[in-house]
């Protein structure tokens, strides 16, 4: 089927923009007049531009917010989706519950709905929709998918609060490096070009990385690149490639850890709202298994999973795949004993996130005297070999 984004006209006389996937134009117009709209224009629309407006978490947010109020105060599913579509701002929040009352006036469930919605919804937000569909208690889990939206927020924002200074950090010293070796030493070897004295072995060396530099940085600059994103393209492509490179990623001195405690913490966090939720254990992993974003974790779950289906018991699965350290498994122990493994998994996220932000705030007062460091001694590699023979000459001048 085709997406079409059209112009339609409620019973009131407002003006509703949205798309549907339809057959043709004709199927279009008789999908619309089932939700009470009537077409006015229409224009087909590549299904993957939608997708990437709708998956925006800022849009899914408000979108579970306003829900939930409104299943709240008592307003019916489909009467609560159309307030949604008639006030939602965003246009992409707006198509996205167009396509929601079509497929419930068709028929479907609210979950099998946001199942049919191209991506726009991940496995995991489909199954805890699913499950309060079944319990009955969809306003609270709407709460819940609400609240874990925006704690994945923090945590992009943390996980970006890393990253950046580092990488502008890079930036800068890699332009102070290039400035020096193709502006500033070209222009001081002149002046030694002048003192007719025999340069030393370092000076010669430095001269010929800024001459070598100064020719060619323009293809220096291109150069990582091209490199970079074939070999990007190769391990997303070759999954036992993509396994050694996440095995990697985990041992990187400090940043592994943190990365490690990043996955654990989102792990933890969807684990126990999918269990809370009433889903199975191994239904937990599976989803678990497509939202952690490391082919390793991803590769002990698989393990664990398949050690739980043959018998053994939650921790003792765990424990034997080997990745996960023990504050999980001691937590994952004592809810299992309890019966409270998704409170326990609570405070596993809880612990996570308080030692990411710390960790994150460490390594930042690290960075700085280290860049200090790194910008001192490049530096003083390429300014003493210039001012050396420099000063030399000159301290054998007699006035």
């Amino acid at each position: 089927m085709a997406r079409y984004r059209y112009r339609a006209m409620d019973p009131q006389g407002t003006i509703v923009r949205g798309s549907l996937e339809a057959v043709n134009p004709l199927d279009l117009e008789m999908r619309l007049r089932r939700i009470s709209l009537d077409l006015i224009t229409f224009r087909a629309e590549s299904a993957r531009r939608l997708r990437k407006v709708v998956r925006a978490r800022a849009d899914l947010i408000n979108f579970c917010f306003h829900l939930e109020q409104l299943l709240r105060a008592g307003v019916p599913l489909v009467d609560a989706l159309r307030d949604l579509r008639d006030t939602g701002g965003e246009r992409g929040l707006r198509d996205l519950t167009a396509n929601l009352i079509e497929g419930i006036e068709g028929g479907a469930r609210l979950s099998d709905a946001m199942e049919q919605q191209g991506g726009a919804f991940d496995a995991v937000f489909v199954n805890l929709v699913r499950a309060g569909e079944e319990s009955g208690e969809l306003p609270e889990v709407l709460l819940q998918l609400s609240e874990n939206l925006r704690w994945q927020d923090e945590m992009m924002a943390t996980t970006r609060k890393l990253l950046l200074y580092p990488a502008i950090s890079g930036v800068a010293v890699g332009a102070m490096i290039l400035f020096l070796f193709v502006y500033l030493v070209p222009r001081l070897a002149e002046v030694l070009r002048s003192l007719s004295t025999e340069l030393p072995a370092q000076t010669l060396m430095l001269l010929a990385v800024s001459r070598f530099l100064a020719d060619w940085w323009p293809l220096l600059l291109v150069l990582p690149p091209l490199l970079l994103l074939p070999a990007i393209w190769l391990v997303r492509r070759e999954p036992g490639l993509r396994l050694r490179w996440d095995r990697l990623l985990l041992r990187i001195p400090r940043l592994g850890g943190v990365y490690l405690k990043i996955i654990l913490a989102r792990f933890s966090t969807y684990f126990a709202l999918l269990y809370g939720a009433g889903i199975p254990i191994l239904d937990c992993i599976r989803i678990c298994e497509r939202i952690v974003g490391n082919a390793a974790v991803r590769l002990a779950l698989e393990q664990a999973g398949r050690a739980i289906g043959d018998g053994q018991g939650l921790t003792a699965a765990f424990r034997s795949a080997g990745l996960f350290p023990p504050l999980v498994l001691r937590m994952m122990s004592v809810g299992e004993t309890t019966g409270g493994l998704d409170r326990a998994l609570g405070n596993v996220a809880y612990f996570y996130n308080r030692d990411v932000r710390e960790a994150v705030e460490s390594l930042q007062q690290l960075l700085q005297p280290m860049i200090l460091l790194v910008l001192g001694g490049v530096l003083a590699g390429v300014l003493v070999p210039i001012f050396g023979p420099i000063y030399d000459t000159v301290s054998h001048v007699r006035f």
